[in-house]
């Protein structure tokens, strides 16, 4: 997983510092830092983030091995299943 935070977008609202404290911290009121290499383990608290982000200032790409990783479509609850049950 790898973030890029298009720090000229970013207005500092903080909302992926609260839902991602491991991976974003403010530096006083407007300069974000952030590991853009980030763990995981994180990944579902970044993603939060960017879904967050109100001026969409982050990017977040999967590497292959993140992808190696994701459910595979018939893995997914409700996927080709229909309303009660089969026939």
């Amino acid at each position: 997983m790898r973030l890029v935070v298009d720090l000229n977008r970013c207005q500092g609202y903080a909302q992926c510092a609260f839902l991602a404290p491991d991976v974003f911290a403010m530096h006083g009121e407007e300069s974000l830092l952030y590991n853009p290499q980030a763990a995981a383990e994180q990944r579902q608290n970044v993603e939060r983030a960017v879904a967050a982000c109100p001026v969409g200032a982050i990017l977040l790409e999967l590497t292959d091995e993140d992808m190696a990783h994701l459910p595979a479509p018939d893995a997914v609850a409700g996927s080709g299943a229909r309303p009660g049950g089969t026939r």
